[in-house]
């Protein structure tokens, strides 16, 4: 029998696209003394416990999940590892 799969999706701002958050970021460790890094993008992980267990199906299930309510897809991209 199978183990259930998890999903990591790594959901991040389109290139292009204003992050206020990372800078933000940026600009604190600039402060904090680590001078050394010049930009920051934010983003978000989600990791999913799925009951599939064929990973090309819950990639597509997951990639829906994405398409539908995680991630604007407007503005971010993201990438789905199953395990």
């Amino acid at each position: 029998m199978t183990a259930p799969l998890k999903a990591r999706v790594t959901i991040m701002l389109k290139d292009g696209v204003l992050d206020p958050q990372g800078e933000a970021i940026r600009h604190a460790l600039g402060g904090l003394g680590h001078t050394g890094v010049s930009g920051v993008r934010q983003g978000k992980l989600i990791e999913l416990d799925l009951e599939a267990t064929d990973p090309e199906a819950a990639r597509a299930e997951v990639a829906r999940m994405c398409e539908g309510l995680l991630a604007n897809t407007v503005i971010e991209k993201y990438s789905i590892e199953i395990a």
